[in-house]
């Protein structure tokens, strides 16, 4: 007879002749599904499991966390990320909890640095980011910062994180930390880093950086955070813990994880400079596109209609020459064309290579060296708060936030 297991009870079990212990979480296509220490699932026949003790009846929900009132206060705004995140037995999913006593009970170092007001904004995963929830996190990052608080932070999921950097960092004029915090790893892992870079947020959001930002680990160990400007910022891993580089410059900023030390560069933008404005008007109708080696010419029919378009194409921002005449029809009937280069570092000159030229003669407007998710939100930004076609076109030309350097890096 199979024995009969409940969700959370701990077991034995035989995995390639190797004697494992986990927690039981549900039975899957027949084999029971055991979650290990290291916080990895493995799917063994039940017959191989033996109880060791019975799942735990939950225990009430733990006293709140004092919170100082002698701190700076921080808001803390969710939009789906795992600051804050328990095991759901039922399933092996990692779940959120939001509110700043889960979220201090989880992290309890936090109430060492600040006291806090949270908001639940959305529970979405960061590929269903869209310009309207951008637009809805703006407003309610606006007004955390108008009711007084020293810092914003903003956990989000890693995938699109800087895309939502970005569009924060053109819509709002802050005086503040406004922070973007994510985890790589899931909170039920050992080498799970949402701890630390909730720590190193939360002393970011009172430091004396005045703009927008993404904290996240700096190299592989438990030493530093780096401090990401928003606008020059790019997920370069799919899941190492330091995945985000600064594109084209420096980090803004360094957090040492031991000694809470915030360190900025001369470049950082510092509390106070910019007074609080909020200007989250966007324009969805704007796309972007990768070229690539015999791309059609009916891909760019598509965005008949749009009123805006990022290309991304190679080198210097070239496409092929067959693209040419669908990209001036685009233009003559009232679709900005921004170029900008698939590389990481360097940036657009159409001046160099007869392609270069005749997109420039068919209108299409260099993009230095934005990256071109950047361009698109920035793109997007433009247009619905400026309807004059040139000067939305030298908007996209100018620097606004930090998005568009004078002189590109030369190193790699």
């Amino acid at each position: 007879m199979t024995a009969s297991f409940s969700a959370g009870d701990i077991v034995t079990c035989t995995y390639g002749n190797k004697a494992l212990s986990g927690t039981y979480i549900t039975d899957r296509d027949g084999m029971a599904v055991v979650k290990l220490s290291s916080g990895y699932n493995i799917g063994v026949e039940k017959t191989c499991c033996t109880l060791v003790s019975p799942a735990k009846t939950p225990s009430s929900r733990p006293a709140p966390v004092r919170q100082d009132p002698h701190l700076p206060e921080l808001a803390i705004i969710s939009t789906g990320g795992t600051i804050a995140s328990r095991i759901d037995y039922r399933t092996g999913a990692v779940t959120s909890q939001f509110d700043a006593d889960d979220i201090l009970t989880a992290i309890p170092a936090l109430a060492e640095i600040g006291r806090y007001r949270t908001k639940q904004l959305y529970t979405i995963l960061s590929e269903n980011m869209t310009p309207a929830i951008w637009q809805e996190l703006a407003k309610a990052i606006f007004d955390e910062i108008k009711h007084g608080v020293a810092g914003v932070i903003v956990t989000h999921g890693t995938d699109t994180m800087a895309y939502s950097a970005a569009a924060v960092s053109f819509m709002i004029d802050t005086p503040v930390p406004i922070v973007f915090v994510g985890s790589q790893r899931s909170a039920d892992r050992p080498s799970s880093d949402n701890a630390m870079n909730a720590v190193c947020s939360a002393c970011t959001a009172e430091s004396e950086l005045g703009e927008v930002a993404i904290v996240m680990h700096g190299t592989t160990n438990d030493d530093s955070c780096s401090i990401h400007r928003g606008t020059r910022v790019r997920k370069m891993h799919a899941s190492r813990r330091d995945a985000f580089k600064s594109i084209g410059i420096p980090p803004v900023g360094t957090v040492d994880y031991a000694t809470r030390t915030v360190t900025l560069t001369d470049d950082a933008v510092r509390r106070g400079v910019h007074k609080l404005a909020l200007h989250n008007n966007l324009e969805p109708h704007c796309g972007l596109i990768q070229f690539y080696p015999g791309m059609s010419p009916d891909l760019l029919k598509i965005y008949e209609g749009y009123k805006g378009l990022i290309l991304s194409g190679t080198g210097l921002g070239h496409v092929s020459t067959v693209l040419i005449p669908q990209i001036k029809f685009l233009i003559a009937n009232g679709t900005q064309v921004v170029m900008t280069s698939q590389c990481m570092n360097g940036r657009v000159c159409d001046r160099v290579y007869d392609t270069g030229r005749d997109l420039l003669a068919a209108g299409v407007i260099e993009g230095g060296d934005m990256l071109p998710e950047v361009a698109l939100v920035k793109q997007m930004w433009v247009l619905a708060n400026e309807k004059d076609p040139e000067k939305a076109a030298a908007l996209m030309k100018t620097d606004l936030k930090g998005e568009c350097m004078r002189r590109s890096a030369h190193g790699l």
